[in-house]
């Protein structure tokens, strides 16, 4: 199945990474999600590579994204009891921000508070993994031509100057036709490229390095501090976020909306329409938006909540599963990954 659009592309190449990530050097315990990136830069899909201990202790936390001002309380909070202002390096902002962090923090049992006096003190209850390994940035364009190419070309590029991610990559559909090796010669040879065929859907064979990546990890030396944070703020959303969280801004409330299998994965799909529509296209303001009945969702048909709650219950269940089975990957060393298979 090549989809009608980039976005169903992108869901696709998400699910391959979730499934035979790393393509070239074997199999790599990571998340997958979609759509991240910071102020100057958004990417496709994301790849976090993970150490599969410590991201079980990141679990301990909870499935929520631990965001850059609950970061800075979380990471620095101190063993023992201390006020906070000798215990968190200065935020560079107003320490009455720092306050507010520390009361949603404790409201999410992410850390433990105190008053003395009039200060308050805090207290890990546990402290923050090292979890994130590497981070991977891929750019999707199921149809390269030349006009994309040159596109795709300087924000490869970009991507390969400031570093930010340790690998970046081009994926693009073949559907069993070689790549235009002109088009392959506009981008960055430190960009890798993987070429897919999901035509039969999504398995561990869909895709084939056609460009092998550098390393673009600093040699010799560490990130400062700034990057470290950003690359840490990145990962964190894509741990809360996954990829398949598209049911939150799409309609799977609609009487026209279906989850569909491409072989390993699930993508939505409009019977209305009779194709895989885009988050935009599939909106209340759709002419063939026909909301689910009220009593659908009162009356517990065909499950509690309605169908629409179904596909989203579905999804998070699903998320979840595969955050827990590459924790649980280090244990053993034949897994992907995701520890399932057959399974969407």
């Amino acid at each position: 199945m090549t989809p009608d659009a980039e976005f169903g592309y992108e869901l696709l190449v998400c699910r391959y990474a979730e499934l035979a990530w790393h393509p070239g050097d074997g199999p790599r315990p990571a998340i997958v999600s979609r759509q991240l990136g910071t102020r100057e830069r958004r990417w496709d899909t994301v790849v976090v590579e993970v150490d599969p201990a410590s991201l079980a202790a990141r679990r301990r936390f909870g499935d929520e994204t631990i965001g850059s001002d609950l970061l800075h309380v979380v990471r620095h909070a101190p063993a023992d009891w201390a006020w906070y202002r000798d215990a968190l390096p200065d935020p560079g902002y107003p320490w009455r921000y720092v306050r507010e962090a520390i009361h949603r923090a404790a409201g999410r049992d992410l850390i433990e508070t105190r008053r003395d006096g009039n200060r308050i003190q805090i207290r890990r209850l546990r402290p923050y993994p090292d979890w994130v390994e590497r981070i991977v940035a891929v750019e999707n364009k199921p149809d390269l031509d030349a006009s994309a190419a040159d596109r795709l070309a300087d924000q490869l590029a970009h991507d390969v100057e400031t570093a930010l991610a340790d690998e970046v990559w081009l994926a693009t559909e073949t559907t069993g036709d070689r790549i235009e090796r002109a088009l392959l010669r506009e981008m960055p040879v430190e960009a890798g490229v993987l070429a897919t065929d999901f035509s039969a859907g999504v398995d561990v064979e869909s895709g084939d390095v056609a460009w092998h990546p550098s390393d673009l990890s600093p040699t010799g030396r560490s990130r400062d501090d700034a990057a470290t944070i950003r690359r840490l703020e990145i990962a964190e959303r894509a741990y809360g976020k996954g990829w398949r969280s598209f049911h939150d801004t799409m309609r799977p409330d609609c009487r026209g909306f279906e989850l569909r299998r491409e072989g390993r994965a699930l993508v939505p799909y409009c019977t209305a329409k009779e194709k895989l529509p885009t988050a935009r296209e599939c909106s209340g303001s759709c002419p063939q938006f026909s909301p689910e009945p009220p009593q659908w969702r009162t009356n517990g048909w065909p499950i509690e909540g309605g169908p629409g709650k179904g596909v989203r219950q579905l999804l998070d269940r699903r998320r979840e599963r595969e955050r827990d089975a590459v924790a649980d990957a280090g244990s053993d060393p034949r897994s992907n990954g995701t520890g399932f298979d057959g399974d969407a």
